[in-house]
């Protein structure tokens, strides 16, 4: 009987064992052939546009370069990521970079100079031919991952030296070649100390079995899991070669931390350590990365060098002692310098802006697929303005602060705030964003979420609509079409409304440019009800607002609750000529094999570019507006050192809540608000308080040239005196839709019959 009990619970054993060997070989097939690694998708920043014209120092180019790991050298370049500074010139030799719609391939490249660092020339050098532009690849802001970020390079066992296999596997595991997954000797000797110490204390673990621990099990020291180890790295010796198991190996070990980012593998190793490919470490550096391998915490030159050396060298010591290297290659890596690295990224430097790429990704794609598929997503953000423009923020509202005492409150809740956002009018990728002035404190995004007045900001859009309807062959208004600035009254839903101007002052038939320029509101009223409200809403919606708009009087005076967002695609399509584009954040997505992922939604006709205005009566707006800043509302732009031509309209809502100021050139367009979040009386205007913070921010930002906005076919300059007559000897430059330019010229007598006669 007693036999019979024991055999049958020996059987019930080996079946119990079978099982769960039969389930371990499941597990360990399924995730070896299967994806092996679950890699973050990164967010990548626009790549860096070099052009004739540019000034390097402001485009932040030596920044970039530095922050991409490319190395200064002191001679010509001769390898991809060097750089080389000389009088007049700069030679560069770009990375390749898969982009989601072409591969940009890495070549070295002269970059002409001019006195003030302005790019004079780009030039190709591997055959010495001028290109228009060159693109500095883009580099990672963000990403999506689960409880840590992994990040590797995946490499093959060919990318690998053998000197590195070397240093290895004698420090690792010398009989990887020869066991079949376990090492008895190395197994015998830790179960003895461990026995003795009653837990985990010692491993004699394989390679195989660091990959199993790593691979499938966690770092949880018990008997159990030393066990569960030992099986999976029998099952895996099984299955697979040993080169096999040594490839995934070399791609698995963890070897420290850049910032939040793990750094596993030695393919994202050599690259954070050395700035290199795996093929291409010396032997002492190899011998360095083997040394970390047993303790990254301890053996990093991160952390600390003199340990880092010293580990180095004893791996040297032992690959010397066991004739793998020679004397003279042993002495030469003892004398290779090392440098101790410091974290390279500075992820989430944009956290508003990553805030918004993970909102709209997130309705594209499930988390499993962003956490673990490696996508590359990539993005308008240019890391360089959006630092700018943090800056620029920030210190507006400090100084804000410090001159008025009534707007510094000790409550993060209740404190001053602001947003600014830049925006491509050519393309409406949106290049910098900033939604509040402490991301730490507050998440909530005022660039895209925040609904307030924008006051005066909004009428341009009436003038828009009145030369519009001109440029259609409606009524001729022009800049110098006359409106009374008058005292209105108008009967809204059986209650009267009357607006007032800020200054309580009325200056009787004024300009459609003096009435914009001075932004006048009882001029603009006038206008409003002459062109009418619902072709102003109209006119809205078409040139980017989104949010509800009501044809009620105040409307042309601001009182719709819009997004800074809105309103900057709203003068970008004014910048840009009538052109609409919608803000565009995601720029495309690539799977880790490079190929282009579709995004739903992406043949939406809204995503199109689309002309909305005519490119006549968007000039004649912005050339107002360029008015507003050489002689109204705006002058503080010149006063406070910005000479660029551009255009812009201050905005400040009733009570002086809201103070706004959008500006743009060719090339940029900005909106800056400031306010209290909870819509408190601030004592705040566009011009003392939004406008110096533009101000400050477009001083800094990089323009390829700075050239003026071009006069579009249908438009004509002519010079009109005060008369609103034609005349060059006193008059002034104004544009006018070709047709509507004024008739009368102040010539008299007989400069006036020999102008009749000769032209």
């Amino acid at each position: 009987m007693i036999f019979r009990l024991f055999g049958g619970g020996i059987i019930l054993c080996f079946l119990g064992l079978s099982l769960y060997l039969f389930y371990l070989d499941e597990v360990v097939v399924a995730k070896f052939e299967g994806q092996r690694w679950k890699l973050p998708s990164k967010i990548y920043s626009a790549p860096l546009r070099l052009t004739p014209g540019m000034d390097v120092n402001k485009a932040g180019l030596f920044d970039r370069l530095k922050r991409l790991a490319y190395q200064e050298v002191n001679r010509p370049i001769l390898k991809s990521g060097e750089f080389y500074r000389k009088k007049g010139s700069i030679e560069l030799y770009l990375h390749s970079f898969d982009y989601p719609d072409f591969l940009e391939q890495g070549v070295p490249i002269r970059i002409g100079l001019t006195k003030d660092q302005r790019i004079s020339e780009l030039t190709d050098i591997t055959v010495e031919v001028e290109r228009e532009y060159f693109l500095v690849e883009p580099e990672v802001v963000g990403g999506f991952y689960e409880a840590e970020w992994e990040e590797r390079n995946l490499v093959q066992l060919a990318d690998v030296p053998q000197m590195f296999i070397d240093a290895l596997l004698v420090m690792e595991d010398r009989r990887f070649y020869d066991h079949p997954g376990l090492n008895l000797k190395s197994i015998a000797r830790a179960a003895w100390v461990n026995l003795r110490a009653g837990r985990i204390v010692q491993g004699g673990s394989t390679l195989t079995q660091q990959l199993v621990k790593n691979f499938y099990l966690g770092s949880e020291r018990t008997f159990a899991r030393k066990a569960r180890e030992a099986f999976m790295a029998l099952l895996l010796e099984w299955h697979y070669e040993k080169d096999e198991i040594l490839e995934a190996y070399l791609n698995e070990i963890y070897f420290g931390q850049n910032g939040i980012m793990g750094v596993y593998g030695v393919g994202q190793a050599a690259w954070f350590y050395f700035e290199k490919d795996p093929k291409e470490l010396t032997l002492g550096e190899s011998a360095l990365l083997a040394g970390i391998i047993r303790s990254p915490n301890v053996f990093s030159p991160s952390r600390d060098i003199h340990k880092a050396i010293r580990r180095r060298n004893l791996v040297l010591e032992v690959l010397f002692s066991e004739g793998r290297i020679n004397l003279q290659s042993y002495l030469s890596a003892r004398g290779e310098k090392v440098v101790a690295k410091s974290v390279k990224q500075r992820l989430n430097s944009a956290p508003y802006f990553i805030d918004e790429i993970r909102r709209q990704v997130a309705g594209l794609y499930p988390p499993r697929i962003l956490n673990s598929g490696g996508l590359k997503i990539f993005t308008s953000l240019n890391p360089e303005l959006q630092k700018k423009a943090e800056g620029a923020l920030r210190k507006g509202l400090e100084d804000l602060e410090s001159k008025d005492s009534r707007l510094k409150r000790s409550e993060p809740e209740n404190q001053l705030q602001g947003a600014l956002v830049a925006i491509d009018p050519k393309t409406g990728s949106v290049l910098a964003m900033v939604g509040g002035r402490d991301y730490q404190k507050s998440q909530f995004n005022r660039v895209t979420d925040a609904r307030r007045q924008p006051g005066s900001l909004f009428k341009p859009i009436v003038y828009l609509t009145a030369f519009e309807q001109a440029a259609r062959g409606g009524r001729p208004y022009t800049p110098i079409s006359e409106i009374d600035d008058a005292p209105v009254t108008i009967l809204v839903g059986g209650t009267e409304w009357s607006p007032e101007n800020y200054d309580n002052k009325y200056l009787g038939p004024v300009t459609l440019r003096a009435a914009l320029e001075g932004s006048r509101n009882t001029a603009t009223v006038r206008l409003s009800q002459e062109v009418g409200l619902n072709n102003i809403v109209d006119m809205a919606r078409d040139i980017g607002i989104k949010s509800p708009l009501k044809p009620i009087p105040s409307l042309a005076l601001g009182s719709v609750e819009v997004s800074p967002l809105e309103m900057g695609v709203t003068y970008a399509t004014l910048a840009n000529g009538g052109m609409f584009y919608p803000a565009r954040f995601l720029k495309g997505i690539i799977d880790p094999s490079g190929l282009p992922i579709e995004r739903e939604g992406s043949s939406d006709v809204d995503s199109r570019p689309r002309r909305v205005v005519s490119e006549s009566a968007a000039f004649l707006v912005t050339h107002l507006m360029k008015g507003v800043i050489e002689s109204g509302t705006a002058q503080g732009v010149r006063r406070l050192g910005f000479d660029a031509p551009a255009a812009g309209k201050t905005g400040t809502t009733s009570n002086l809540r809201d103070a706004w100021f959008v500006g743009y050139t060719p090339e940029l367009v900005t909106v800056v608000w400031v306010g209290f979040d909870k819509n408190q009386h601030g004592a705040l205007t566009g011009a003392s308080a939004a406008l110096p913070i533009w101000t400050r921010f477009m001083k800094q930002a990089s323009f390829s040239t700075e050239s003026d906005f071009k006069i579009p076919e249908g438009v004509v300059m002519r010079k009109v005196n005060q008369d609103g007559k034609i005349c060059d000897r006193d008059g002034k430059e104004e544009a006018f839709i070709a047709g509507t330019e004024p008739a009368q010229t102040c010539e008299r007598g007989i400069l006036k019959w020999l102008k009749r006669l000769f032209f």
